[in-house]
């Protein structure tokens, strides 16, 4: 199978499931992944020595070049890790989740970290963490926090990546610049609606349907820590 069939592949199955991590959880079939899409029989082994599975390796290059296609959507998301999500899915998680609805209390480092992404995306992590004065190991823990809500409530999506340190560094765009057809789109669906939706194509004991239910209840507790800084 040629890459461009096996990208080919992916989307059809992010698209089928409506959400995938990108690699599996200590081999567990749940959550469901793109690799065990792709080899569902197959464990997947981390080492990334020259006797290792080159396939791993391969799938995270496929990873970056789907996060520029646009045909899904790619975000830090299911326990902090690589998630994709279709774009049906992720149209009902704004709504859910009550991200394009402003429903949601941010503290105010990560409500700085997101005006910067409306105002320029995408930036890359460097480029982020420059214009918002977070360099240095003594501001990464402040980072990572101010980051997190971001992600968990979909408010960036990650966009490819760029070689601007020793490692490539993520791209984050602002989802409603950069797909504001669907953050438009999630602004006219009823949250209660959207959870219909998403049980119906994911199922109510799924883990990522858990997750998103999990993210939805530290609203309030987000709020509370907000209003009381």
């Amino acid at each position: 199978m040629s890459s461009k069939q096996k990208k080919q592949k992916m989307i059809q199955a992010i698209n089928k499931r409506g959400c995938l991590l990108v690699y599996p959880l200590e081999n567990r079939k749940e959550p469901a992944s793109l690799w065990s899409e792709l080899y569902p029989r197959t464990k997947m082994r981390w080492e990334w020595d020259s006797a290792g599975d080159n396939r791993v390796a391969e799938m995270w290059v496929m990873r970056e070049e789907l996060s520029r296609s646009k045909e899904v959507v790619y975000a830090k998301w299911f326990r902090n890790r690589a998630t994709f999500f279709s774009k049906e899915v992720f149209i009902y998680l704004l709504s859910y989740l009550g991200s394009s609805q402003d429903r949601i209390h941010l503290p105010r480092p990560s409500q700085e970290a997101l005006d910067s992404f409306l105002l320029d995306s995408p930036q890359s992590t460097k480029i982020i963490k420059e214009n918002l004065g977070w360099q240095g190991k003594m501001m990464e823990s402040h980072y990572n926090r101010a980051m997190k809500p971001l992600w968990d409530y979909l408010y960036i999506v990650g966009f490819g990546e760029v070689d601007d340190s020793s490692f490539p560094s993520l791209n984050m765009a602002a989802t409603q610049n950069l797909f504001e057809e669907l953050w438009l789109k999630s602004q006219r669906i009823d949250s209660t609606k959207a959870e219909e939706k998403l049980i119906k194509i994911l199922g109510e004991e799924n883990p990522f349907m858990k997750y998103a239910k999990r993210v939805r209840d530290n609203a309030k507790t987000l709020a509370d820590k907000t209003l009381s800084q």
